[in-house]
């Protein structure tokens, strides 16, 4: 089997444009570029803010409603960061899970962090920890048989679902 394909709508051009345009300079994390770029959090689908970690949607989603929580500071691992941003990572991790579990009403949650390139990493200087929502059979057709995998909403459509559901 080859790499998965992922079928998109014209909204997932226009927010990739976007976050691309709106960047004064290419230093740091994919992340740390999103929050200098001056978006709004609805443009860059920043779902929740807290003092040291927030909470935004994943613009390359497993499934609907997958957001990554993660600190604003730039760091590679759990070990380095502070004691005040790993208490706030792990409430906010909670809230998302309980936001996703309002707004989709999955069988289940994954909730994981991959350390490291090695580990699957794809973006593995700025820590992120992911929430996916999951249902038993989740894995359509398309995945099978054409390496591709469809998504029933835009990214503006989940956040706003979450941001909804999020815990006061």
């Amino acid at each position: 089997m080859g790499e998965l394909d992922r079928i998109w709508n014209g909204w997932r051009a226009q927010y990739v444009g976007a976050a691309g345009d709106r960047v004064p300079d290419l230093e740091g994390s994919v992340f740390s570029r999103i929050l200098a770029s001056g978006m709004s959090d609805l443009e860059a689908h920043v779902v929740h803010r807290g003092v040291h970690v927030f909470a935004l949607m994943n613009a390359f989603p497993y499934t609907s409603g997958h957001l990554m929580v993660l600190p604003y500071r730039e760091t590679p691992s759990l070990e380095s960061l502070t004691s005040d941003e790993a208490t706030e990572l792990w409430a906010m991790v909670t809230d998302a899970v309980r936001a996703v579990k309002e707004a989709y009403r999955p069988g289940g949650v994954n909730v994981g962090i991959n350390l490291g390139r090695a580990a699957g990493g794809s973006i593995s200087e700025h820590l992120h920890v992911h929430v996916v929502p999951r249902w038993s059979g989740d894995g359509n057709f398309m995945t099978s048989v054409a390496e591709a995998r469809t998504l029933p909403e835009p990214l503006s459509l989940s956040a706003e679902k979450l941001r909804a559901a999020w815990p006061v």
